[in-house]
């Protein structure tokens, strides 16, 4: 016999001693045995838009768990798995939809206890006087313990220097780090250069991510599928004419605005914006028809309300 990965229909990882038959039922739920190993992972990300890294990433964390399981049923050492990580990215470009997705990827794994996501600022971790930050910090550890704390803008908690006490957030994150490693993830995340001048300004700290990961900028014909995506997920299509509108202001706002631009964040308020447009336009029309229900038009893109879309 032949110890092979098994997954169940809710995604959990099973290991067994398998042999070459297609399993069709194990302690009343049903399996099956993929030709790809990884096609639960590439389906769980398949409405994420380019984060190849990512994914791969994803694949090579799950690998070794599988082969360490078999290294165990060895009697080998397996190595542990740290999973604390790094994001490095510009608005919009997917950092907390993706820690909020592997909070339940890990969980599934087996990974993490309970799988919930924890999101958090500075003004969760620090507090005002001396005792209150370490206080406050620990709080949130403690509720985050068997999920993901996500930190986004985590350079602000050095912003302050040697006698902010963001330093002490920063300690008392690192030390429990090393402690709930088993079952807790953190994830720092932020703008890539602001990021990189609190890695430098805290020289231990980058050892402890074992993952660094770039979010890159999309580029137009990525931002083109996020919105096809968006407005598909609210039962909606963009016409030809459409399309081509907010290719045409996507390659403007992309040349003259990409340190600000803030990706698919600006997507989605142009898609919402168009949703209310076409209704305002479908309202004042004699007629609708099933198809009118369902189109964008050019009129619906390049229609805007006074203000910012981003």
């Amino acid at each position: 016999m032949e110890t092979q990965m098994i997954q169940n229909i809710n995604g959990k990882i099973n290991i067994v001693f398998q042999d070459q038959r297609e399993p069709e039922e194990v302690d009343g739920q049903l399996y099956k045995l993929k030709n790809n190993p990884f096609s639960h992972i590439d389906e769980e990300f398949s409405s994420f838009i380019a984060l190849n890294e990512l994914k791969q990433t994803i694949k090579e964390i799950y690998a070794s768990i599988v082969i360490n399981e078999k290294r165990k049923q060895q009697g080998l050492r397996a190595s542990p798995q740290v999973l604390h990580m790094l994001f490095k990215g510009n608005p919009g470009t997917g950092k907390t939809t993706v820690a909020r997705k592997l909070a339940n990827v890990y969980h599934d794994m087996g990974l993490l206890s309970k799988g919930h996501f924890i999101e958090a600022e500075r003004a969760d971790l620090v507090g005002e006087y001396i005792g209150q930050t370490a206080q406050k910090t620990r709080s949130i550890l403690q509720k985050a313990k068997g999920g993901v704390l996500f930190i986004d803008e985590a350079y602000s908690l050095a912003r302050g220097g040697e006698k902010d006490f963001g330093k002490e957030a920063i300690d008392t994150l690192v030390k429990h780090m090393e402690d709930d490693h088993n079952d807790l993830v953190l994830i720092l995340a932020g703008y890539p250069n602001e990021m990189d001048r609190f890695l430098s300004l805290n020289p231990g700290l980058q050892s402890r991510f074992p993952f660094i990961l770039n979010f890159d900028d999309y580029n137009v014909s990525q931002l083109m599928e996020i919105a096809r995506q968006m407005a598909s997920e609210r039962e909606y299509k963009l016409t030809k004419e459409a399309e081509w509108a907010l290719r045409s202001r996507l390659q403007k706002e992309t040349q003259q605005n990409r340190r600000n631009f803030s990706n698919a964040r600006y997507i989605r308020n142009v898609i919402e914006n168009a949703v209310r447009q076409h209704a305002v336009r479908l309202l004042q029309q004699a007629k609708v028809s099933p198809d009118d229900l369902v189109y964008l038009t050019r009129k619906d893109i390049e229609t805007e309300r006074r203000g910012r879309n981003d």
